[in-house]
């Protein structure tokens, strides 16, 4: 029913969508108490409610005004695929617009991820990555980018207890629907994930992270954490891998970083990507090493052995040069790791995840 009203074009909103000051507002214009929106926003996003005849402390009327009113529709999980090597499971999603994403789960030792895109697909360009070989669709909404959660915990039986925006599409060029999201999934009253446990991957839009590094919520600066996709330590060679770099300088970009850790104080992240012949040799390690340094904050760096894209033509360097890699930048003082591969048999790891104009066959899954 629900469903039928959104795609008839009916004036119904996305209730997913919805602040839980924002729903109080709305139904206390219709003479409800503000515990009601208390009440109906811990059933969406603390309790898993699917549609609001689940809503059982809710009196038949209420919920039959609020389905006049409110859509829980807008995403549809399609199909799934599982990682025979990890257990990793990527998720083919359908937007209301016909339109699909992708997103992944991901266990490790005691907590369970979910890696959700921002956009329906990715306007970056980035020469690595599949997420924008097909341009750029359009933002995800906040409630579209809770469901990918919900529909994860749905499928697996598993409470989620971080995520990730790592997928499809740049957070930071969908920035109030990113910040919504953020203020529904750490809402007391609904998932209550720590902030501490989300984490925004960026390729590099500096206003953006100089914009998040002044947010604040009840008087205090944001603890999400932040990824910063570098892939190269010279604009040269980074203006080669991402089109981004010819709008901001490295040199633009690492003075936002500091600036986002010294009003948060969290440790940033640096993604980079090791590409075969591309930016892997000593040189480029003590480029890195230099630039990392130079400003001077506590920091990770993410090494990522490039994965398969087709369309891209890159190959990741042998275990050893990525090893070699790693040692030399802790020569010089500088903390790196080289990220564990999960997903990448079903093409859900780093750089894989697409936006598709239709649906695709999964090979395997449900």
């Amino acid at each position: 029913m629900e469903k039928g009203l959104k795609r008839a074009g009916l004036n119904v909103k996305d209730i997913y969508d919805l602040t839980k000051e924002e729903l109080q507002e709305e139904l206390a214009s219709e003479g409800e108490k503000p515990f009601r929106a208390k009440q109906i926003f811990s059933w969406i996003h603390g309790r898993g409610a699917q549609g609001f005849d689940e809503m059982s402390d809710l009196s038949k009327a209420l919920r039959a005004s609020l389905s006049g009113r409110y859509s829980t529709d807008g995403l549809e999980m399609d199909t799934v695929q599982i990682s025979r090597n990890d257990g990793t499971r990527k998720y083919l999603f359908e937007l209301s617009d016909g339109n699909f994403i992708e997103g992944v789960f991901m266990r490790y030792l005691s907590w369970n991820t979910a890696c959700i895109s921002s956009q329906a697909g990715c306007a970056m360009g980035c020469r690595f990555c599949a997420s924008a070989i097909n341009g750029l669709a359009r933002d995800l909404t906040a409630g579209e980018m809770a469901k990918e959660v919900y529909l994860m915990e749905k499928d697996t039986g598993k409470a989620i207890s971080n995520v990730v925006i790592m997928g499809s599409g740049e957070p930071l060029l969908n920035y109030d629907n990113l910040l919504r999201f953020i203020d529904i999934m750490t809402d007391p009253d609904g998932k209550g994930i720590s902030q501490r446990n989300i984490t925004v991957s960026t390729c590099g839009i500096v206003p953006g992270i100089i914009k998040l590094a002044k947010e604040k919520r009840n008087g205090k600066h944001l603890q999400i954490n932040l990824a910063i996709s570098l892939h190269a330590a010279t604009d040269e060679k980074r203006k080669k891998l991402m089109p981004i770099a010819e709008k901001y300088s490295l040199n633009e970009l690492m003075g936002a970083a500091k600036t986002y850790y010294l009003a948060t104080h969290r440790k940033l992240t640096f993604e980079y990507a090791l590409i075969g012949g591309e930016n892997d040799t000593d040189e480029d390690a003590g480029e890195l090493a230099a630039l990392i340094q130079g400003i001077n904050v506590p920091h990770l760096v993410n090494l990522i052995p490039v994965n398969p894209v087709t369309e891209s033509g890159f190959t990741r360097p042998s275990g050893d040069i990525c090893h070699k890699f790693k040692i030399k930048l802790e020569n010089f003082g500088i903390n790196g790791s080289i990220r564990r591969e999960l997903g990448s048999d079903i093409d859900g790891a780093c750089g894989q995840l697409r936006m598709l104009r239709e649906r695709r066959s999964s090979g395997t899954g449900t």
